[in-house]
Order: structure tokens, then C-alpha cells, then sequence
């Protein structure tokens, strides 16, 4: 693929996994509705660092061991594919948990909230895992600076993760209020992004044996 492929295809996972429920999602929706959009927003700064976090761990890291081991790339490639496998799986396995099972949580201060946000993502082995494995697979050694392309790739996962949940945040009780009402929706969404991200995880490990 192109460049601008490379960019467009990682630009639609990092949309399917932000829409994808994890830990991230549950506890920005249950603090926006448990203590109103400002806490939710305040906590999603939070999360926002944590990407940031994992963004320059993963650029520094990846950018040394493709240097240090030639095919240290196609092994990287590899298991990107094999955890969106998973992330398909998760999207439909039987009696998955809905994000808007809301939890009761207890109202916190602004810095507590901020930090709240940071921690539950950055123990969020989502996340990890997808910059350690997903992220290299839509980086060219042949193509520039291995570092400014992390960077970048980083840099576009963070806009729109923080984008979709502000919006998540903003209609969260409306959401939760639709889908408790159709909870048709939410198992024909889950299905669409299952088989979205399997179709995606065939493709790249096709390539890869190329």
C-alpha cells in the first residue's frame, strides 16, 4: 500500500477500536452520566495522556528494535494481525459486555478525575497491545524516518479517539437510553465491526508474506 493507504486504512481501525467497547469506554460513559459531560471531559484528558504516553514509548521502542533486527518488522506484522483477530472476536463473541451497563461511581475532584482517566488507560492492555503490535504493521522501513511515521500514526489514533469519545461523552445518556430501547442496534454494530477488523487482520497478514 501507499503511504496515504498506510494513513487511510490505520485511520479506519483506530475509528473501529475507539467504537469497539473496552475499559476506556465504560468509564467515560459511567462518569459522564454518574457525575455530568465536565467530569467526563476532565477524564478523558486523562485518557488522552496515556495515548501520548504510549505513542512515544511505542515510537522510541519500535524505532530501535526494527533497527537493531532486520526482520524484527514481519514478526511485529504478524501479531498486529493476530490481535485484530481478536479485537474481532471480542466485537461478537457471545455475552460480551455492553459499555453502557453503566457502573455507580462515586463523585471525584477535577485532579482526581485527570488521573483517574490517565491510569485506567494506561493499564488498559487494549491499548498496549495495539501500539506495540497494530501500530508497526502500517510502517514502512523504506518509506522514512521509522520515528516520525510512529509519531504521526500516533498522533492520528489520539484525534480521533479523542474526538468519538467527546461525543460520546456529550450524548452519552441519550445513547445509552437508544440502545437500551433497541438492543438490536448494538449487535448488528458489533457484527459490522467484527467483520471489519477480521477482513482488515486477513489483509495485513497477506502482505506481510509478500
Amino acid at each position: 500500500m501507499s503511504e496515504t493507504n498506510h494513513l487511510l486504512a490505520f485511520a479506519v481501525i483506530a475509528l473501529g477500536m475507539v467504537l469497539t467497547p473496552g475499559p476506556n469506554m465504560v468509564y467515560l460513559i459511567s462518569r459522564a452520566i454518574c457525575q455530568g459531560r465536565l467530569a467526563g471531559m476532565i477524564s478523558l484528558g486523562g485518557v488522552a495522556l496515556g495515548f501520548v504516553f504510549y505513542m512515544l514509548c511505542a515510537a522510541f521502542g519500535i524505532t530501535a528494535l526494527v533497527m537493531a533486527i532486520p526482520f524484527a518488522y514481519d514478526a511485529i506484522r504478524f501479531v498486529g494481525a493476530l490481535y485484530l483477530l481478536w479485537l474481532a472476536w471480542q466485537a461478537v463473541r457471545p455475552g460480551g459486555r455492553s459499555p453502557f451497563e453503566i457502573r455507580e461511581l462515586d463523585e471525584d475532584p477535577p485532579r482526581k478525575l485527570f488521573l483517574m482517566g490517565f491510569l485506567t488507560n494506561l493499564l488498559n492492555p487494549k491499548i498496549a497491545v495495539m501500539y506495540l503490535s497494530l501500530l508497526p504493521q502500517f510502517i514502512s522501513p523504506g518509506a522514512g524516518s521509522i520515528l516520525g511515521q510512529a509519531l504521526v500514526l500516533g498522533s492520528v489514533q489520539i484525534v480521533i479517539s479523542v474526538a468519538v469519545n467527546s461525543a460520546i461523552i456529550l450524548f452519552a445518556a441519550a445513547i445509552a437510553g437508544f440502545l437500551v430501547r433497541r438492543p438490536s442496534f448494538a449487535m448488528v454494530q458489533r457484527w459490522i465491526m467484527g467483520t471489519v477488523l477480521a477482513a482488515l487482520a486477513v489483509r495485513m497478514a497477506t502482505e506481510a508474506r509478500r
